[in-house]
């Protein structure tokens, strides 16, 4: 750490990842300083000059390995790169945040979160979308009670890309690509589904290519069912013109749905600072509604906040306290993923085994 006890952090990747939401989110928290960006693109390099001018640039990630001014890294790389790089990094004896997904399979995540442990280093995962301002509305009304006993979550998270980018990682097919929609949106909405519903018992999907010449999922749907009996209902899709509703919660006592994405993607993609005192907050056109035997009635949507990833990050490694996201979550999550893609290629329905029992 600096002489003024910031830790230090090395950003490997800056794509849309890197650019739009670390970059900024850890320019902005107090006790971080981003000093290190990694790549090799030169327009990237110089938005980096740019925009975050106390950082060097470095054209490949292996001249961080050796640097001693460094306390953190966070990867932000294609998907097939989170492992060795991962490794790397906790080979160097340095705390790691990963992107999600935390690896192409859930074996691949264990094996980082196993090394995280032997070494005693924090290894935690971009899990944003858990401070979306509408998932963090509908936490708040089913911790009310609000709609009464749970027994159906919906979620979307649904665009209209009818073009295949044949260049795009995103677009690639093979194992350790973790190409396609499950593993890109998939993972942020199964994790949301587990951290209000739990583990779930059952997994159902069907994931199909759409667009032409598409080699991996664009149009994919996932069901969950969790131990207590609420049904997950997850669709996620690059062939949809119109959108569904983002949430849907359906329960014993009544009901909450809200539409469109949470704005702090779109804020930070415009340059907005994380520490506007005014940041997360939506618009009341985008509130969602409840409704009981009282009545439909909008809600104020609670702030989103994504500022508290890496604000936990900090507090963690400082304190050596748990992080702002389990990677055994995301192991998790990868466990269910591999799940949905048996189930899809046996037009079966998959009973989970999982790790303790």
């Amino acid at each position: 750490m600096t002489a003024e006890g910031s830790i230090r952090v090395g950003l490997i990747g800056f794509g849309l990842g890197g650019a739009v939401f670390h970059a900024p989110l850890i320019s902005a928290t107090p006790g971080l300083d981003l000093v290190a960006v990694v790549t090799s693109d030169a327009e990237r390099a110089a938005v980096v000059g740019d925009r975050f001018p106390t950082a060097r640039v470095l054209s490949s990630a292996e001249q961080l390995w050796g640097a001693d001014d460094l306390d953190l890294v966070v990867i932000s790389t294609v998907n097939s790169t989170h492992v060795p790089l991962g490794l790397a990094a906790l080979e160097a004896g340095l705390p790691v945040v990963m992107d999600k997904p935390l690896a192409p399979s859930a074996a691949q995540g264990q094996r980082l979160i196993d090394e995280s442990e032997t070494r005693g280093l924090l290894l935690s995962v971009f899990q944003n979308r858990r401070w979306d301002s509408d998932f963090l509305t509908l936490r708040r009304v089913l911790d009310e009670g609000a709609i009464g006993t749970p027994i159906r979550f919906e979620s979307r998270y649904e665009r209209w890309r009818p073009g295949v980018k044949r260049d795009a990682w995103r677009e690639r097919a093979g194992a350790d690509e973790a190409g396609g929609l499950l593993f890109d949106l998939g993972s942020h909405l199964i994790d949301q589904a587990m951290q209000l519903f739990g583990r779930p018992s059952h997994v159902y999907a069907e994931l199909d290519p759409r667009r032409p010449g598409a080699v991996v999922d664009d149009d994919a749907f996932v069901a969950l069912r969790h131990p207590d009996g609420v049904r997950s209902h997850l669709w996620m899709s690059a062939v949809a013109r119109l959108h569904g509703p983002r949430f849907r919660g359906l329960g014993l006592a009544g009901a909450f749905e809200s539409f469109g994405l949470d704005g702090q993607e779109d804020a930070l993609a415009a340059g907005g600072d994380p520490r506007d005192p005014t940041w997360g907050a939506e618009p009341s056109e985008r509130w969602g509604t409840l409704a009981t035997e009282a009545g439909e009635r909008t809600i104020e949507s609670q702030r989103g906040d994504y500022p508290a990833f890496y604000q936990g990050v900090e507090r963690a490694i400082r304190t050596g306290g748990p992080p702002p996201v389990d990677p055994n979550d995301s192991a998790d999550v990868l466990r269910v993923i591999e799940a949905a893609g048996r189930s899809d290629a046996e037009s079966t329905v998959v009973a989970m085994e999982w790790p303790d029992g």
